[in-house]
Parts: C-alpha cells; sequence; structure tokens
C-alpha cells in the first residue's frame, strides 16, 4: 500500500488513453483550459469594474460634489 512507482501511472495512462481516446482526452483539456481561461477573464472584469467604481466615488469625494436626494417614507395598507 506504498506510493506508485512511475510504471504505475504509464499503465494507468495507457488503460485511459485506450478507453476514451487520444481525441476525446485532448478535447476535454482544451475545453477545461478555455473555462479556466473564461475564468480568469470574468475575474479580471469584475476587479476592472469594482475599482472603476470606488474610483468615481473618491473623485466624487474630493471633488466635493454633493448628491441631493430626498427620502419619503414608503406608505402601504398593512392589516394586523
Amino acid at each position: 500500500m506504498g506510493t506508485f512507482s512511475i510504471w504505475h501511472w504509464l499503465i494507468v495512462l495507457l488503460v485511459v488513453a485506450l478507453i476514451f481516446g487520444t481525441k476525446k482526452l485532448r478535447n476535454i483539456g482544451s475545453d477545461l483550459g478555455g473555462a479556466v481561461k473564461g475564468f480568469k477573464e470574468g475575474m479580471k472584469e469584475a476587479n476592472d469594474k469594482a475599482d472603476d467604481a470606488a474610483t468615481t466615488q473618491t473623485q466624487r469625494v474630493a471633488s466635493g460634489e454633493t448628491i441631493d436626494v430626498q427620502a419619503k417614507e414608503k406608505s402601504g395598507s398593512q392589516s394586523s
């Protein structure tokens, strides 16, 4: 029950290649790589949007821009 040697892993790799075929394994690898690349790009875009929003807020505070709003209480009929 020790660790597997390189020969064990080569035999496992050969069996997997025979079962699935090299073309299917290559397609799985490229699909997985594309998914990881898409995930990284999505994370980068999300970080860029968050940075842009923080920068915009900081610029408003730095320029002294005041946003005037009026809060109204929502009225509705509640039956108790």
